[in-house]
């Protein structure tokens, strides 16, 4: 829940910065150029009026198809936890259970017998948060609380990058 807040201010914030406050009303057309009548004796001088402030085109934001990533989850620190915590008794302490390794980066990347438990880049695509959104896993012990899932589910959108 804190980490839809935060990505919900952080766009919030990032809309508000490219808006930069400016008003939507087009500037007035500068007005043109006027010349001075002089006597023969002067030199005929030329005002220009002063240069109108413009504003500078905005960008449109691309929607993502997943909901951004929260900057700074890491696999040692945010993630190996929850496992370590919650999975590792069936899958990585004395058995391997369905084949599937979660007590490091690389068994859990080599998946389950049925083949990958995690899809870079696609936490919907990724076995492992369909089964614990389900409440199927873990089989035994707590469930995962809804912010566990969300912070498994950012670091595979962002690439399940081993970090």
């Amino acid at each position: 829940m804190k980490t839809k807040l935060i990505v919900s201010l952080t766009m919030l914030t990032l809309v508000l910065a490219a808006c930069g406050g400016q008003s939507t009303q087009t500037p007035p057309e500068p007005a043109a150029p006027t010349r001075v009548e002089s006597t023969p004796t002067e030199i005929p001088t030329l005002t220009v009026p002063p240069p109108t402030e413009t504003t500078a085109p905005t960008e449109t934001a691309i929607p993502a198809t997943e909901p951004p990533a929260v900057a700074g989850v890491s696999f040692a620190n945010d993630i190996l936890p929850i496992f370590e915590a919650s999975c590792s008794e069936c899958h990585g302490g004395r058995q391997t259970k369905a084949g599937l390794d979660m007590k490091t980066y690389e068994g859990l990347m080599a998946g389950s017998f049925d083949g990958a438990v995690i899809v870079p880049g696609s936490s919907a695509d990724s076995l492992l948060i369909q089964m614990v959104e389900s409440g199927k896993m873990p089989k035994r012990g707590d469930k995962l609380t809804a912010e566990q899932i969300q912070v498994i589910s950012d670091w595979i959108a962002a690439g399940a990058l081993n970090n």
